[in-house]
């Protein structure tokens, strides 16, 4: 696997202290979280309509547009990518079955 995710992260993380003007990311920090996660929705519901429209490429854009607006929610909650990468590997060998259940009892 690229080490990608963890450029990307420190890019969105320096993007917290530049200007609005000159940064998109910049500019959805500023925005706060309501346009952020509205910007997750449209790159979800996008992702979605190009699954089921079975353009794999499409797929690939989509889901990478996803991916990078769900890491800048979680950089505007200071969110760090690892803390998800961590969640995942807890889980990994885990039944999804006994997964969610441990998720109910809670």
């Amino acid at each position: 696997m690229s080490d990608i995710l963890q450029k990307l992260s420190e890019v969105l993380e320096a993007r917290k202290n530049a200007d609005a003007d000159s940064s998109y990311v910049a500019s959805l920090y500023q925005a706060g979280t309501d346009k952020i996660l509205k910007k997750v929705g449209e790159e979800a519901a996008e992702t979605i309509i190009a699954a089921k429209d079975g353009d794999k490429a499409q797929i690939i854009y989509e889901t990478a547009d996803l991916w990078f607006h769900t890491m800048v929610l979680l950089a505007h909650n200071d969110i760090s990518v690892n803390a998800v990468i961590e969640e995942l590997d807890r889980r990994f060998g885990l039944s999804g079955l006994d997964e969610k259940a441990s998720r109910d009892t809670k």
